[in-house]
């Protein structure tokens, strides 16, 4: 009986350690922040921050998701938050999240497991204000130790996105914002 129950104890361990192997190779972050700049000539006001996204990143498979809350964005001017929020622009009551899940599409070129700098390409799913867009952007990516930090730029359509509002057709808001990324996964 107890050569069994020394089989069983390998077994279970061995289980256990592999779980844990798999576990850690899912790195995560509740403090992911999200800068959205769509500053005009006309008006450069409308920047705010997000510090409160969440992210995973599976270093195993290069799959990374990101999941932001709307009303979460400040602006340094409370009316521009609101009108962001509104219905006219964000909608925020009725798509109260936006999220992008997707993969490193050269994850070969990327050693996790070694300390230095990255640049990795980066596709995926974008849904904002209830729409769903492919994008493609790049990453750069800085491994030191056991922690990973991560930053992105890209610049987004409003309109694809079915985004519109007065202060945008005025000019005042950039039809183009750019949107910068940065996480630091543990």
């Amino acid at each position: 009986m107890s050569r069994n129950y020394f089989k069983l104890s390998v077994t279970l361990v061995a289980f256990l350690l592999s779980g844990s192997a798999l576990i850690a190779q899912k790195k995560v972050t509740t403090s992911a922040v999200i800068n959205f700049d769509a500053t005009t000539g006309l008006n450069p006001l409308p920047k705010a921050a997000n510090t409160a996204a969440i992210g995973s990143l599976d270093t195993r498979t290069g799959n990374i998701a990101f999941e932001v809350t709307i009303k979460n964005f400040s602006f340094a001017n409370p009316r521009m938050q609101s009108d962001f929020n509104g219905k006219t622009w964000m909608d925020s009551n009725q798509f109260p999240t936006s999220t992008f899940k997707g993969r490193i599409t050269n994850l070969s070129e990327i050693n996790f497991k070694a300390d230095g700098k990255y640049q990795a390409r980066v596709e995926g799913s974008l849904t904002i204000h209830g729409v769903t867009k492919t994008i493609s952007t790049t990453a750069n990516i800085v491994v030191a130790g056991k922690q990973i930090k991560t930053s992105s730029q890209f610049s987004l359509k409003v309109k694809d996105y079915n985004i519109s509002g007065p202060a945008i057709g005025a000019g005042k808001v950039a039809t183009d914002p750019t949107v910068t990324v940065s996480a630091e996964f543990k």
